[in-house]
C-alpha cells in the first residue's frame, strides 16, 4: 500500500462514495468517473491488491450493470485478451471482472450462477490465453493496438493471477510453450528460462537428471545439466568440484552438459565452468562439452587456439549462453572463413563507446557484475553468428533491423561484424544510398519511439542506428509512384537481393493493383511446382500484412523468405524467419503459421506456400526468369489466393 499515492486513494475513496450514493440519473457519469480513478490504481501491484478488496463493493453496487460484464457465467476466456487490447475502459473493466472471479474463486465473494471451481478454471484459461503478457513478449497484433500504459496493466493483472490461482490445470500448456520456444532457438533466452524457472517453483519436477517428466529435461538443462551440477549446485561448490575431478568425471560432465544443451539449446551457468576448465586443461574433452558432430570437430581441431582463447577471455557464469552459438558456429564452420577470423580478431581489440557500454549494460540488468561489455558483445556476436534465425526485434517495430540482422549473419557474416565494430566504437553508423552519405546520429529518429531492451546485446547495439537510416532511406524513396522497399531492400540488405520487385500495394491510389498477376509471378518465381524446381539461394525480404485471429488486417510487417519447399506429407510450404517474439499467431481463415513438426529448421515459421501468399504484398525477383513460367501456374490456385486475401484484409483496400 505504501506505493499507492495517497491522492491515488483519496481519489478514488471519493468517486467511489459518489458512485455509491449516485441516482439513476447520474450513476452513469460516476461510474466513469470511478473506473478513471480504477484506471490510475491498476499501473501498480499495490493497487491490484487495494481494488481486489474492494470488489465485493463493485459488484454488490452494480460497477457492471448494463455493460457486457453484467453476468460472470456468461464470460468466455478467451476474448479477455481482445478487450485488454481495447485499452480504457475495456480494459478497465475486464481487470475488475477478473478480480471478481478470482474473488470468487477464493471465496471472498460469491456468484449465484458461478461456483469457485468454474471461477478457478476460467482464469486458469485467462492465464493460458495471455502468456505474451506475463513476460511482456507481445505478438505483432499487441504491440500495434497497445499503449505502454494498457501493456503495464495488462502484465500486472496475469502476473497477479499466476501468484493466486492453482496452475496445476495449465502445466501442460506451459510446458508446450517451453517445447515450442525451445524449438524455435532463440537467440535471446530470457522468456522461455523465466517459462522454466516458473514451471520448476510452482510444480513438482523430479529430481533426477533423466526422467520421463517432460519438463525435467529443460529445467536440468537450466539448473543442473550433469551429475555434477546436480550434486554442487552453488556454482563456488561446482568449482571447488571440477578441481578435483579426476578425467573420467570431467568427461561424463561434458557427455551430459553436451546433451542437454543439444537438445534444448540452453547452457546453465555451471557449464561456462566447465568449458573454461576443459579448455584449459583437458582440450581433448571439449568437443564433448560443446556437443560437435564430425564437421565441428573438424573445425576446433583446425582453429583450436583461436577458439580457446575468445573461450577464455569471453565465456563467464554471466556470458553463458554464448557457448551455444560456439556450437552453431563450429557447425557451420564458419571459422574457416578468413575473413571471419580477422573480423573477430579486430572485434576482440575494440575500444567500446560509453554510450553503446551503458545499452549493453542495461540489458544485464546494471548489476554489479565482473563480466565486461565486450565480453558481452563478443558473446553476442557469436549467438548472432551461430543462430542467424533466432534474431527477435522485441517490444520494437523494427523488423526491417531484425531481419536485416539475421540476414547478414546467414549470408554476409563479415559485413555484419564490421558494422557492429563500426558502432560499438563511435555509436554511430555511416552508410551509402544512391551516392548520398547517410549519417545515424544526424538523423533525429525512424519507427521506433524508444527503444525497448528486450533484446539480445547486438541488437541492442545496432538497432537504434538500422532503424533510424532505414528509416531514412524510406523516405528518400518515396514519391517515385512505387512501393520504396524496391530501392531501399538491396541498398540496406545486399546486392544479392533481386533487381525485379512486385508490390500488390499501390502507393498513388492506395489500393491493391493486379493480385491475379502479382500472386502469379510469385508462383512462377519461387513454387517448385511452376518454376522449373529451382531452390532459391539467397533471403528474400518480402512484405506480408499480418492480420488477427479475425482476418482483420493489423499491418504491414517484414519476413524473410527462406525456402518453398515440399514437406514430409507432399504440402508445399512456404518457410520463412518471422522477426516478432513467437512466429505461430492466428492469421484467421484457419492461417496459423507453425514452428515445428512441418519441417521447419530452428527459428524458422512455415505455411502452405497458398496461404503464404493470401497475406503477401510485397517480394523480390528476377524478372529474367518468369516468363517462360508464368503460364505453367494453374488459375484454381490464384483464385484461392485472392479469396483468401479479398476476405481478410483485402477489405481494407480497393481492388482494381
Amino acid at each position: 500500500m505504501n506505493s499507492i499515492a495517497d491522492n491515488s486513494v483519496e481519489s478514488f475513496e471519493r468517486n467511489l462514495e459518489e458512485f455509491l450514493t449516485s441516482t439513476s440519473l447520474t450513476r452513469q457519469d460516476k461510474a466513469s468517473r470511478l473506473l478513471s480513478q480504477i484506471d490510475q490504481l491498476l499501473q501498480n501491484i499495490e493497487g491490484f491488491h487495494y481494488l481486489y478488496e474492494k470488489t465485493p463493493l463493485l459488484i454488490q453496487n452494480g460497477i457492471f450493470d448494463n455493460t457486457p460484464w453484467a453476468e460472470a457465467d456468461k464470460l468466455v476466456p478467451h476474448l479477455v485478451k481482445g478487450t485488454l487490447r481495447a485499452g480504457h475502459p475495456s480494459s478497465s473493466y475486464e481487470v475488475i471482472s477478473e478480480l471478481r472471479l478470482l474473488a470468487i474463486a477464493e471465496n471472498h465473494l460469491t456468484d449465484s450462477t458461478l461456483d469457485a471451481e468454474s471461477a478457478a478454471e476460467f482464469l486458469e484459461e485467462v492465464v493460458v490465453h495471455n502468456l505474451e503478457f506475463a513476460f511482456k513478449e507481445l505478438t505483432e497484433v499487441s504491440r500495434e493496438t497497445m499503449s505502454e500504459k494498457e501493456v503495464k496493466k495488462a502484465h500486472l493483472l496475469i502476473g497477479y493471477l499466476m501468484k493466486r490461482i492453482p496452475l496445476q490445470n495449465v502445466k501442460n500448456k506451459l510446458i508446450e510453450e517451453v517445447e515450442l520456444s525451445c524449438a524455435q532457438r532463440p537467440v535471446l533466452t530470457k522468456k522461455t528460462r523465466e517459462l522454466i524457472g516458473f514451471l520448476h517453483n510452482k510444480f513438482d519436477v523430479p529430481d533426477q537428471l533423466f526422467s520421463d517428466d517432460p519438463i525435467s529435461l529443460y529445467v536440468n538443462a537450466v539448473y543442473h545439466p550433469s551429475t555434477g551440477s546436480v550434486a554442487h549446485t552453488a556454482i563456488d561448490d561446482y568449482s571447488k568440484f571440477l578441481e578435483t575431478a579426476d578425467e573420467s568425471a570431467l568427461k561424463k560432465e561434458a557427455e551430459e552438459m553436451g546433451y542437454h544443451m543439444l537438445k534444448t539449446g540452453l547452457v546453465s551457468h555451471h557449464h561456462a565452468l566447465l568449458l573454461v576448465k576443459l579448455v584449459r586443461d583437458h582440450p581433448d574433452l571439449v568437443h564433448l562439452c560443446l556437443a560437435l558432430g564430425e564437421t565441428g570437430i573438424a573445425e576446433w581441431n583446425t582453429y583450436r587456439k583461436l577458439i580457446s582463447d575468445i573461450i577464455l577471455e569471453n565465456v563467464t557464469v554471466e556470458n553463458f549462453q554464448c557457448i551455444y552459438g560456439f556450437h552453431r558456429m563450429l557447425e557451420r564452420s564458419l571459422f574457416s572463413r578468413r575473413p571471419i577470423r580477422i573480423g573477430i580478431e579486430n572485434l576482440r581489440k575494440i575500444q567500446i563507446n560509453p554510450q553503446v557500454e551503458k545499452r549493453i549494460l542495461k540489458i544485464q540488468g546494471n548489476k554489479i557484475s565482473n563480466t565486461t561489455a565486450l565480453q558481452y558483445l563478443i558473446g553476442g556476436v557469436v549467438k548472432i553468428l551461430g543462430q542467424p534465425l533466432g534474431v527477435r526485434q522485441g517490444n520494437n517495430p523494427t523488423c526491417q533491423s531484425a531481419r536485416g540482422i539475421s540476414i547478414w549473419s546467414q549470408h554476409a557474416p563479415t559485413k555484419l561484424i564490421d558494422i557492429v565494430i563500426r558502432v560499438a566504437t563511435r555509436n554511430n553508423l555511416v552508410v551509402r544510398f544512391e551516392n548520398t552519405e547517410i549519417n545515424s546520429n544526424l538523423l533525429k529518429k525512424g519507427l521506433m519511439d524508444k527503444l525497448d531492451y528486450n533484446l539480445d546485446v547486438v541488437s541492442v547495439v545496432l538497432v537504434p542506428h538500422l532503424d533510424k537510416i532505414y528509416n531514412e532511406m524510406m523516405l528518400k524513396s518515396m514519391g517515385r509512384g512505387e512501393d520504396p522497399h524496391k530501392w531501399v531492400n538491396p541498398a540496406m540488405y545486399g546486392q544479392w537481393i533481386r533487381v525485379g520487385f512486385k508490390s500488390a500495394y499501390d502507393y498513388l491510389t492506395n489500393s491493391i493493383n493486379n493480385f491475379g498477376l502479382f500472386t502469379r509471378t510469385f508462383y512462377a518465381a519461387f513454387h517448385p511446382h511452376y518454376n522449373g524446381n529451382r531452390r532459391m539461394i539467397y533471403p528474400n525480404p518480402v512484405g506480408i500484412i499480418i492480420t488477427n485471429s479475425k482476418a482483420e488486417m493489423v499491418g504491414f510487417h517484414a519476413v524473410s523468405l527462406l525456402r518453398i519447399k515440399e514437406d514430409a506429407s507432399g504440402t508445399v510450404r512456404a518457410y520463412f524467419m518471422n522477426p516478432n517474439n513467437e512466429g505461430r499467431q492466428n492469421w484467421g481463415q484457419g492461417i496459423r503459421p507453425t514452428v515445428s513438426k512441418n519441417g521447419e529448421r530452428p527459428g524458422e515459421s512455415s505455411l502452405p506456400v497458398d496461404q503464404f501468399a493470401s497475406r503477401l504484398y510485397a517480394f523480390h525477383y528476377n524478372p529474367q526468369e518468369i516468363p517462360d513460367y508464368l503460364q505453367n501456374v494453374e488459375e484454381e490456385n490464384i483464385k484461392q489466393i485472392i479469396q483468401l486475401a479479398r476476405q481478410s484484409w483485402g477489405k481494407s483496400y480497393n481492388w482494381i
